[in-house]
Parts: C-alpha cells; sequence; structure tokens
C-alpha cells in the first residue's frame, strides 16, 4: 500500500501525534484468491468488546503453575461473558459446527516459560469435541516444527488432534507449507526474497481459527499479542520486516492479519494473560522478564485486545523502570543484532511500532480507542 492509499483509509481518523505514522511506508501488493466471509471472521460479531476474566488463582507466581480447574472455569465465564449466553455449550455454538476444521494458533515462541497454556489449549479442545468437532478435524498450529517439539502440545491432547507446523525451523526456507498463490509483497530492505506466503493449512484446509496469544513486549512491534501472532504466525518470511534498528511491523503487521482466508476464518480471539514478558520478548528463554497479569481476555476484536494488553504490558514496564515501549531516542537503539542474553530493560534494540494496532484499526480489524472499547470485566 502506498502513503496515498494510507491517507485515504485515515481520512476523517487523524491518528493522535504520538501514533503519527512513519515515514515511507513500503508498498505491499497483495495476492489472493479467496473472497471476504463477513459472517464471523475479524473484527466479528462482537467488535470492540473484550471479556476480561481475572483470577489470583489462576497461576501461582512463585512455580508458574497453572491451576487447570481455574482456567476452564475462566474460559467457560469469559464465553458466556462474551456471548450474553447462560450456556457454556450454546456460547461456543455460535462460533462453530460439528463439520468445521479448527484451527489453533498457539504461541510457542516464549518456551518455555510464557507459551500458550496448555491448560487453555487442552480446554478449548475439550469443548470442540464435545461441540462434535472431530479430533482429526483439530488442527494445533505454529510456523516451526522445532518450537512445536519443544512445547510438545501432542502430549496433552487427545489420540488424533493434529499437531503441525509450515516449515523445520525459522530462516530454513523451506516453502512447501506455503501457498504460492496467497501472499504479500513488498520489498523492505532489498531483501531477495520479497514474498511473505500463508501457510497452506490456513488457506486450504482450516474452515475456522481460534487465535491463542500471549501478552509479550516486542522488540520491533513494541508488543506482540492477537494481531502478530495471527500475522506473522500465519506467513513466511516476515523476520524481513525489522533490520539493522528499523522496524516495517506498523503497517505490515495489519496488513497480513486481512489477508484472506486468514481474515474471515479467524472467529475468535482468546488471550492467554496468565503470564506475560514484559522484556525481551517474543522470547522467554529466562523467567527474569516473565510476569503474572492473571486474566484471560476473550473476544472477536484482535485490535481492541491489543490496545488492551499493551497496557498492561507498558505499566508492568514503567513499574519496573523499564523505557516505554513508546520510547523513540535514538540513544537507546542498538544497531546490531543484540541477543536478550546481553541486553538488559532499559535498552531497546530497534525503534519499537506499537502503533501496529491503530494502524490494523484503520484497515478495518477492530477498535483502537480505548474510550470506544466495551471491557466486560469478570474476577472469579
Amino acid at each position: 500500500m502506498d502513503r496515498r492509499a494510507f491517507v485515504r483509509l485515515l481520512a476523517g481518523a487523524p491518528l493522535a501525534a504520538s501514533l503519527k505514522p512513519p515515514r515511507g511506508l513500503p508498498r505491499l501488493h497483495v495476492v489472493s484468491r479467496y473472497q471476504v466471509q463477513p459472517e464471523l471472521g475479524m473484527p466479528g460479531p462482537y467488535p470492540g468488546v473484550v471479556a476480561q476474566i481475572r483470577s489470583d488463582r489462576c497461576v501461582d507466581s512463585t512455580t508458574g503453575a497453572a491451576n487447570a480447574d481455574v482456567v476452564q472455569e475462566m474460559l467457560a465465564q469469559g464465553m458466556c461473558t462474551l456471548t450474553g449466553d447462560t450456556s457454556v455449550d450454546q456460547a461456543w455454538r455460535r462460533f462453530f459446527t460439528p463439520d468445521d476444521v479448527v484451527g489453533l494458533k498457539v504461541n510457542c515462541g516464549g518456551y518455555p516459560y510464557c507459551i500458550s497454556a496448555y491448560e487453555i489449549v487442552t480446554e478449548i479442545v475439550r469443548q470442540l469435541t464435545a461441540l462434535g468437532v472431530a479430533p482429526a478435524n483439530i488442527y494445533v498450529y505454529e510456523r516451526f516444527q522445532n518450537q512445536m517439539d519443544e512445547c510438545n502440545y501432542a502430549a496433552h491432547l487427545p489420540e488424533g488432534v493434529h499437531d503441525v507446523a509450515a516449515e523445520s525451523a525459522n530462516r530454513h526456507s523451506d516453502n512447501s507449507g506455503y501457498d504460492p498463490f496467497t501472499y504479500i509483497e513488498a520489498d523492505f530492505f532489498g531483501e531477495d526474497d520479497t514474498r511473505s506466503n500463508m501457510m497452506r493449512l490456513v488457506s486450504e484446509r482450516l474452515t475456522k481459527i481460534i487465535n491463542i496469544p500471549n501478552m509479550k513486549d516486542h522488540r520491533a512491534a513494541g508488543v506482540t499479542g492477537c494481531l502478530k501472532n495471527i500475522a506473522y504466525g500465519s506467513f513466511s518470511n516476515v523476520a524481513r520486516t525489522h533490520y539493522q534498528g528499523r522496524s516495517h511491523t506498523y503497517s505490515f503487521v495489519g496488513s497480513l492479519a486481512a489477508v484472506e482466508p486468514l481474515r474471515s476464518r479467524t472467529v475468535l480471539q482468546i488471550m492467554d494473560g496468565l503470564r506475560g514478558v514484559w522484556h525481551g520478548g517474543p522470547f522467554a528463554r529466562t523467567n527474569e522478564y516473565v510476569f503474572y497479569p492473571k486474566r484471560i481476555l476473550i473476544g472477536t476484536d484482535p485490535v481492541a485486545i491489543d490496545r488492551l494488553m499493551r497496557d498492561v504490558v507498558d505499566q508492568k514496564r514503567t513499574e519496573v523502570g523499564a523505557l516505554s515501549i513508546w520510547n523513540r531516542s535514538r540513544e537507546h537503539v542498538r544497531m546490531d543484532q543484540a541477543t536478550e542474553q546481553n541486553q538488559g530493560p532499559e535498552v531497546d534494540i530497534i525503534f519499537r511500532e506499537p502503533g501496529h494496532i491503530e494502524y490494523a484499526s484503520s484497515l478495518g480489524l477492530g477498535v483502537a480507542d480505548r474510550a470506544k472499547i466495551a471491557v466486560r470485566d469478570v474476577e472469579i
């Protein structure tokens, strides 16, 4: 998308000064043979509505262990709070039928301390099978097989549920798991491969997707939640958007999420806020930067959920004296490819783009104006 198109999109909805878009937005060329299916896809039937279920009992802050019974109750109350139904079964039936082929987009990048919780994933699978969805029609997926192997969701799931990845590992350039006819083309830094292709599983097999992100900071996007988990987790060749202190995540995250059929098939967002990462994300190879928001956010609007999550992460950074994710001072930007082993919470290695949430809103993916988000808060 060129700059003039961007301006047309935002006509009548100017961004705040802190959200002023960066100069030189890259031109994005979308190729897809799929049409919009408006019934349930993002932002879904509940735009701007978020069910936030909190419980001090959901996870032990000392051991990091989650309480499966409490998590089950949180999910049940969250679904009913979102839909207004008194029956958990009825709430799930608003989104899924026995004929659906359902993908669960988990987040494995925060292994071992902050991944999509086993307790949440297994309860979702239990609810789907109770509706009549066959285990063989449920796919827990991520991009990289080595990450799926580390997390080993299969050990926690009923026999027949698939554990699927598109390629063996990051930057291994195995394209067989991607759809050659569904992609975004963009030249960010003169890279050789300028295409990001959608996973074949998403475009060719699934009929519905449940997005299960975590609450984490991110060195390029500012935060990574619903939008980035479903977008960067469903396409190839996305790490190229941030390099040597520069980031193009501002426009690319939402643009990927809006590509059909990913947009129409992603019908439910269940944000795992049992644990979070306030620095060094999206990874969590150390528990030094792990914290415990102790909540689950449920909705159909990924933008609204991410808008709330961004405040949670930045508030935690403020509490511990770390830089705000909005800080753009060059003195805090490292131009090398530093790893979390040699950086501290006072340093960002790249300009962050937390405004990608507002950009996604401009594409019609959801509500980013905090004043217009209806938070249905429940504590159990």
